[in-house]
């Protein structure tokens, strides 16, 4: 095509007003993308008319039927009509749209379907009689009497039958089914005080998803509906999160770090109760977990804010699926040091999966034969172990460093050491890892994965209390920033305290004064710029920090206990009981597990005793 051919043609082109059809399919496009989009209108319709019951029947991923059934508190009959009209709505007045405080407030959702599809809607209010109005393409048919009960339904027939074109964008009939249950379920975690039900009529009617209204206070009712919808496992490896900052409260649940996932998909948050797909907050969940991850693992964790409507901006997009904090970076920051600081309370607490993964590590494959003794497999080296004799009669003992390495005894049934949370070592073995007894079970350590995150949180304390240390630049270094450098000079003294030392040099430049010694070699300019970017996210200056704690963890890996280093054993009882007082002691530097628990009922179902 040429160019000129997408260019507006004629000496004197006309202006004309589109047609009201035209209108409501331009407006629907942007309101309903897919059958997920309208279902999630319609739930949030439901949930705004203060349904306590609310079932979704869909056929065909939501392509052929889409059906919203509640019990709220219905629809006059004298306004069904204006109902389908644009922006006719019953929760805000126009005058203030920086005080929203329900779920809708646009006034589209029933135009634009009613303009895309077959919509019918049959609503009756509390002491009244039913009434339904029903829509093809825009056409909207006048309102007769009907039969129904109280609350509302809502059928939506043949999506986008009346622009064809958008049918072919849509996913197959499973992908648009996933999306549908994925937006009832958020909408569902949100709301615990409603239960819900979700429906598949593709063929022969089947249940997908529901679960029943929570009762009692606010807090055991989201414990209760997120247990119902992530899973009781999510629940029991998750830490409940209490943070406020400035007006802003943030509660939820956030997964442990060694029960990450290896993709985004259980990352959840809600600002007001509305489900959001935030670039901000899932960049700030990302930096809480930055230091107890690798990059190719992802956190779960359901997040929910609240605030007075004044300070987040919801009519951001025409999907209400974004938002805009009045400060980001407070918002930003709740998450970060809220989740970090819930993080490290954990203290040496890891995932009970690990435990069940072990077991299944255990269990021989299908093609290799059972064997019942130690037979020797070539081709494996020889083991060195170090089992410290639990009888004390001569058990296999080598001299580190010219001292003779203990050994670990017998212990005492009655022994307290038992009722640690990491009990009491009886050995070591291939050098490395540390087997310890419980009073219920047993703990296999990484004894190098271990001293490494007890080194590497210690470093960070070091630095946190006294200070990055700096190394003066000979020639300081001048970064052309243009309009980031204001920005960047008002965090001139949080970046001091982390190394870097800058001071103005002109307009849109700064000059790089000093640098974090333990960088070496710093490129400033490159520095520089990615602090800017991340600012101007409405993040922090945590690009700094997070090289400084690369470099930190880095030191901590070298400094760490080595694979092949024979331990006595209050060296082994010493590093179990630092494990239990120091944060993230649950995983190591890189996000992986530091010790694994064998519950006793575990070790003898892999003998046949259960």
């Amino acid at each position: 095509m040429d160019v000129k051919d997408r260019k507006i043609s004629g000496t004197w082109p006309t202006i004309r007003r589109l047609e009201d059809a035209a209108i409501n399919r331009i407006a629907a496009g942007e309101v309903v993308e897919r059958p997920a989009s309208a279902v999630k209108e319609l739930v949030e319709n439901a949930i705004d008319a203060g349904a306590r019951r609310i079932a979704v029947s869909v056929a065909e991923g939501g392509k052929r039927l889409i059906r919203v059934e509640d019990d709220g508190c219905g629809i006059a009959e004298d306004q069904l009509q204006l109902a389908l009209s644009r922006h006719a709505t019953s929760k805000i007045d126009g005058s203030d749209l920086l005080n929203i405080r329900t779920l809708g407030f646009r006034g589209e959702a029933l135009a634009s379907l009613a303009a895309v599809g077959r919509l019918s809607v049959t609503s009756r209010p509390e002491g009244f009689g039913a009434a339904v109005i029903e829509a093809a393409a825009g056409a909207v048919e006048p309102v007769r009497p009907a039969a129904g009960k109280p609350g509302t339904t809502v059928e939506l027939q043949d999506l986008f039958f009346a622009t064809p074109a958008r049918l072919k964008f849509l996913r197959s009939e499973r992908g648009e089914m996933r999306a549908v249950t994925d937006a009832v379920k958020r909408l569902a975690m949100a709301e615990p005080h409603v239960g819900f039900e979700l429906f598949d009529h593709t063929d022969a009617p089947r249940r997908v998803f529901a679960v029943q209204a929570e009762f009692g206070d606010s807090v055991q009712a989201m414990s209760d509906r997120i247990q119902g919808i992530l899973g009781k496992e999510f629940i029991e490896n998750a830490i409940a999160i209490d943070a406020e900052r400035d007006g802003l409260h943030m509660t939820g649940f956030a997964a442990l770090p060694t029960y990450s996932r290896g993709s985004a998909v259980h990352q959840h948050f809600f600002v007001n109760g509305r489900p959001v797909r935030d670039k901000l907050l899932f960049g700030a969940l990302r930096a809480a977990y930055s230091d107890v991850l690798s990059r190719d693992r992802h956190p779960a964790a359901a997040i929910f804010i609240d605030c007075v409507p004044t300070l987040v901006d919801v009519n951001v997009h025409p999907s209400k699926s974004e938002v805009r904090f009045r400060e980001p970076g407070v918002a930003r920051g709740l998450v970060v040091s809220g989740l970090r600081h819930a993080l490290a309370e954990a203290g040496h607490r890891s995932s009970s999966t690990i435990g069940t993964d072990a077991l299944g590590a255990f269990r021989a494959s299908p093609e290799v034969a059972r064997v019942y003794q130690m037979d020797g497999r070539p081709g494996r080296g020889k083991a060195t172990v170090n089992v410290q004799d639990v009888h004390g009669d001569g058990g296999f003992l080598q001299d580190l460093d010219g001292v003779a390495a203990g050994r670990v005894d017998s212990v005492d049934a009655e022994s307290e050491e038992l009722d640690f949370p990491l009990g009491a070592a009886r050995a070591q073995f291939h050098e490395n890892f540390i087997l310890a007894q419980t009073r219920d079970g047993i703990i296999l350590v990484d004894a190098h994965a271990a001293h490494e995150r007890l080194v590497y949180e210690k470093l960070k304390a070091q630095v946190a209390e006294s200070g990055v240390a700096r190394q003066a630049l000979l020639v300081p270094e001048i970064v052309e920033l243009g309009d980031a450098a204001p920005e960047i000079l008002e965090h001139a003294e949080e970046l001091r305290t982390l190394g870097l030392s800058i001071e103005p040099f002109g307009r849109g430049a700064i000059a790089v004064q000093e640098t974090p010694a333990i960088l070496g070699q710093v490129d400033a300019s490159r520095l520089l710029k990615d602090i800017a970017d991340e600012l101007e996210e409405g993040g922090s200056c945590g690009t700094l920090k997070a090289r400084i704690d690369a470099v930190l963890s880095r030191i901590a890996c070298h400094g760490s206990v080595r694979t092949g280093r024979l331990m006595r054993a209050e060296e082994m009882n010493a590093l179990l009981r630092e494990m239990e007082e120091t944060p993230n002691s649950g995983q190591c530097n890189h996000g992986r597990p530091t010790y694994v628990e064998l519950k006793m009922q575990d070790v003898e179902r892999l003998f046949g005793r259960r």
